[in-house]
Parts: C-alpha cells; sequence; structure tokens
C-alpha cells in the first residue's frame, strides 16, 4: 500500500522545484530588462551631457557648414522629414493593399507561395542593397535627381514594405472568422467586407508594423549613403526633388571631422533625431490606440 505522506512529500518538492524555477526565469527576465534600460540610460547621459549645450535656436533653424559654431540641423531634419513622407505615403498603401490581397483574394497556388517566401525574404535583406537597387533603377535607369528626398523616399519604401505586409497579413489574420460571415450574411460583397469590417479591426496591429518599419528606415544610412545623399547641402530643401540630407547622414559625416566642435554638435543632433523618433512613434501609437477594439 502506498505511503500517502511519501505521496505528498514528492507533490511539495514539485512544486518547490517549479515555483524555484520561476523565481529564477523572472530574475533572468528582470536582469535582461535593467540590464537594457542600463545601456539606454548610458547612452542618453552621454549624449544630453555632450549635446545638450549646443542645443538652440541658432542649431536647430541653422544648415550643414564647414564651421561647427555656425552649422545646424535644420536643413538635414527638413530633408528627413520630406524623406520619410515619401516613404510613408508610398509604403503604407501599398504594403496594406498587398497585405490584403494575399490574405484575403489571392488563388492558393505555388506562384503566391513563391510570392509569400520572397516577402519574407525581403524583410530580412541587408538595407544597402536597397541602396543599390535605388542607385541602379532610381538614379541610373529614370535619371531621377541624386540626393533628393524623392529617391530618398523611394528607396526607403522598398526597404519598409515587407515589414508592413508581413505585419499586415498577421493582423488581417488575426480578425475572427465570425466577423467576416456575419458581414457576408447581411448581403455584403467580399470586398465590402474586407474593407469595412476587417480591414479597421487590423488597423492597429497593420500601424504597429508601420512603426517598426518608418523607426528602422528613419535610422538608415547605408541606403542614403548609395543614392549620395551624404553631399554637402548648405540650402534647405525647397520640395522632394532637391538636393538634401537626412539626420543620421548629418550624424555620420559630423562625427568624421577632425575639429573637436563637431563633437557637441553630433550629439546635439542624435538628441534632435530621437526627439524626431519619439515623436513620429508617439503620433503613430496615438493613432493605433484610437483604432484599437478590444475583443
Amino acid at each position: 500500500m502506498t505511503n500517502p505522506h511519501w505521496q505528498t512529500d514528492v507533490a511539495t518538492r514539485r512544486i518547490e522545484r517549479r515555483n524555484a524555477a520561476e523565481r529564477r526565469f523572472k530574475l533572468l527576465g528582470l536582469g535582461a530588462i535593467v540590464l537594457s534600460l542600463a545601456f539606454l540610460a548610458l547612452l542618453l547621459f552621454i549624449m544630453l551631457k555632450n549635446g545638450l549645450g549646443g542645443l538652440d535656436w541658432d542649431f536647430l533653424s541653422g544648415t550643414d557648414s564647414t564651421s561647427p559654431d555656425v552649422a545646424g540641423v535644420w536643413g538635414a531634419t527638413k530633408g528627413s522629414l520630406l524623406t520619410m513622407l515619401v516613404t510613408l505615403l508610398l509604403s503604407f498603401p501599398m504594403g496594406v493593399l498587398a497585405a490584403i490581397y494575399l490574405e484575403e483574394f489571392a488563388p492558393k497556388n505555388r506562384w503566391i507561395d513563391l510570392v509569400e517566401v520572397s516577402i519574407n525574404n525581403l524583410a530580412a535583406v541587408p538595407s544597402i542593397i536597397f541602396g543599390l537597387l535605388g542607385l541602379a533603377v532610381f538614379i541610373n535607369t529614370l535619371d531621377m535627381p541624386r540626393s533628393s528626398p524623392l529617391v530618398g523616399g523611394l528607396t526607403l519604401a522598398l526597404m519598409t514594405m515587407p515589414v508592413i505586409v508581413i505585419s499586415g497579413r498577421n493582423a488581417i489574420k488575426a480578425v475572427p472568422p465570425s466577423i467576416r460571415d456575419a458581414a457576408l450574411a447581411v448581403g455584403a460583397s467580399k470586398v465590402q467586407t474586407v474593407f469595412h469590417h476587417v480591414l479597421p479591426l487590423a488597423l492597429p496591429g497593420i500601424l504597429t508594423g508601420t512603426i517598426i518599419g518608418m523607426a528602422r528606415a528613419l535610422g538608415e544610412t547605408a541606403p542614403l549613403l548609395m543614392i549620395g545623399m551624404r553631399a554637402f547641402v548648405v540650402t534647405p530643401p525647397g520640395g522632394v526633388t532637391d538636393p538634401s540630407s537626412v539626420l543620421p547622414m548629418q550624424i555620420f559625416l559630423w562625427s568624421d571631422e577632425i575639429d573637436t566642435g563637431f563633437v557637441q554638435n553630433t550629439s546635439a543632433a542624435i538628441i534632435v533625431l530621437l526627439v524626431f523618433l519619439l515623436a513620429m512613434n508617439g503620433i503613430a501609437i496615438y493613432l493605433r490606440n484610437k483604432f484599437e477594439v478590444r475583443w
């Protein structure tokens, strides 16, 4: 006959081991978070220490210069704004439409499977490859203006669109099938069901992917380096076809200067870039939360 006390001891030891494993996992997770936040705090401290003194109206409203005392970031900031605007206007609608077609309308065959695999692979392609593509297609073939926000936005849109397509498909797939069935049952067409019911519910997830893609695009330098956006441009761009620089490229160029006066300018420009990124993400997060539906 089995001893009930022995069975109780075994069950107690199992519970203790499980609780100990959970505590170790929580400590490891907490340690990873603290370590990440510590590096972030150290980065912010160094940037604020070196660059906060250089943030004034002359720096924010000035343009690039060979003298660190008169150099500013307005030209690069405006170039980043125009480039991101072109990127968003191209990549977001094209990525969403591609995700809708692949998830709701595309036939299930090997050609569609090949397209899906290609999109997944494009999301992992190094960014400099997209820069070479932009140089070959937009500048050498189509003869578009070099160093312009238009070409930069087109190049970054190619890089961002696969991320939006993948996140869009996952968001659309997460919408319950009962939503589609209910819309079709009351007489809605397939297109009406998708655009009036499925897409609004999937929009928060699509915006999450857009935030990730645009944040990556804002900090890229390699693709823009290939299309010539490292040029010394004094006059801020008046439009998307004018020569321009962008904030990441301006930071890269200043960090390579011999004059030690550019150290402060580099840190100050990084602060401006971080504020730009936080503002852009804040707007996107606000829109995502506004359209979010809790089931």
